[in-house]
């Protein structure tokens, strides 16, 4: 028989519980609503930069939609035998311990998912001056000069953003889930509209002609050398693929709110299956566009690495500079709420499981974890205004890729260890595909360590930090 402190805590578990409102349709928006911000719009200019031809180009945007995938096909079996809040979180506690978990969650929370919501947001503002240019990031627009950063406009109208986003997905998931679907089904719409027009009113023969002579010549455009060996050609399609690697990135917040989506073992699955495909089809198709109306050189010197910009501004001129700018006004906004959604739920079930501050496990009279939505508001606003938002996310492309890795490697371990745990999707392809996402990925890391290791040492230090505090956290039992 219970005992009443115990009746306590099951009477307060049965209170607090997420509701399952997310329909599949639902659970797609958010997949592909957290993956398209304004990555897609901007990274060719870079990747062409590094590989220094078409055809490298698209074979970059296609071994990263080929790793998104077979990633996003292997975590649906996770997410079949853990169908609750926490997502990728939870999959490395079962399969690796509490301290994996928390070095995940703890990167989550200082840099992966804050600092992507904090940089999208400035993204936003940046590109809401091409309609009030007081938003343009400038020294002469600065508020507050703090020496080590310059407070601006465009600083402020991000954590304006970040903070109306917050306080609507504290009154519910209904709120977010609405902004979610109607932002990303614009958002894609007119992505598709943008390859469609491109394609049948600014696509030049001339242009494509010339750009396809010699696709498939790799050279770096930054480093002048025709003596590249084999694995320092391989060191630039790997530096080529930090962009496109961070657009397509994001996949899994959907992980994150399993709670409360209906049928979370099916749809989850699904979800992940369909959002990535959707996305990553139309990043291929859109590159190829870019492609038809662009010469090399246009893409690779394209102002403030604006593609999509140059692509309207060639096709419709000024008018179409401004359409191109709503676009990813519309793009960033839906990025930024899926991600505040999604994020919070992963240290709502942290803190349940004493790894994060005990005030942020309890859910909101509407069901969502207030606290926690706004402990993410307060330290993403805090990197919105600290600048270096952007340094940041570099420091972490390759951590969030290991923990990916790490992630794929416990399917491996849970079928050892929990070989009677119900499995009702299994992941596609297993062995084969889940081992050869984690050769590759981890191929990529290596090349990364080697040829760009000012952005890659840092995000293993920020990672490693959080053994210590993992320890220090135990031991206080915050």
């Amino acid at each position: 028989m219970n005992n009443p402190e115990e009746l306590i805590t099951d009477l307060e578990n049965n209170k607090e519980r997420f509701e399952p409102r997310l329909k599949l349709l639902d659970a797609t928006m958010i997949v592909a609503g957290s993956m398209v911000g304004s990555g897609i719009f901007i990274v060719s200019a870079d990747i062409v930069r590094n590989v220094g031809s078409v055809g490298w180009l698209m074979i970059v945007w296609i071994l990263t939609g080929l790793l998104t995938m077979a990633a996003a096909v292997s975590y649906g079996e996770l997410s079949a035998m853990f169908p609750k809040a926490g997502g990728q979180y939870t999959y490395l506690k079962e399969a690796f311990g509490r301290l994996t978990g928390f070095l995940y969650g703890w990167t989550l929370f200082a840099v992966i998912q804050t600092g992507t919501i904090a940089a999208v947001g400035v993204a936003f503002a940046k590109f809401t001056a091409y309609f009030f240019p007081i938003f343009e990031l400038n020294a002469q627009h600065t508020i507050v000069n703090l020496g080590f950063t310059k407070f601006q406009p465009a600083h402020l109208l991000s954590i304006v953003i970040i903070i109306l986003l917050t306080w609507i997905n504290t009154k519910g998931v209904e709120g977010g889930k609405k902004i979610q679907t109607i932002f990303t089904v614009t958002k894609i719409t007119a992505l598709m509209a943008l390859v469609i027009f491109g394609l049948a009113l600014g696509a030049n023969k001339d242009v494509w002609n010339t750009n396809w002579t010699n696709a498939f010549q790799l050279h770096s455009l930054i480093i002048h050398s025709n003596n590249f060996s084999f694995i320092a050609l391989s060191g630039l399609v790997a530096a080529a693929m930090v962009g496109s690697v961070f657009s397509a990135d994001a996949w899994n917040n959907i992980t994150f709110i399993a709670g409360e989506v209906q049928n979370p073992k099916r749809n989850i699955g699904l979800s992940l299956i369909l959002g990535t495909g959707i996305v990553l089809l139309l990043y291929v198709l859109t590159n190829l566009m870019y492609t038809s109306v662009l010469t090399l050189p246009e893409i690779a010197n394209a102002p403030s690495d604006r593609v999509a910009v140059a692509v309207c501004n060639k096709i419709f001129g000024e008018t179409g500079t401004k359409l191109m700018a709503a676009l990813i006004m519309i793009s960033t906004f839906g990025c930024i709420n899926g991600m505040i959604l999604a994020g919070a739920r992963v240290y709502y079930t942290m803190a349940k499981d004493k790894m994060f501050f005990n005030q942020v496990a309890h859910l909101n009279k509407n069901n969502v974890p207030e606290k926690a939505l706004w402990f993410q508001c307060i330290w993403t606003c805090l990197l919105c205004m600290s600048g270096k938002y952007g340094d940041l996310l570099d420091y972490v492309t390759m951590a969030a890729l290991l923990f990916y890795i790490v992630t794929i490697l416990g399917i491996f371990k849970l079928r050892i260890t929990m070989p009677n745990a119900e499995r009702s999707y299994q992941a596609l392809g297993y062995p084969f595909i889940p081992a050869l996402y984690i050769i590759i990925a981890s191929l990529f890391c290596v090349l990364l360590l080697l040829y760009k290791p000012a952005f890659t040492l840092p995000g293993v230090g920020i990672v490693l930090l959080g053994i210590p505090i993992y320890f220090v956290l135990i031991k206080n039992k915050i």
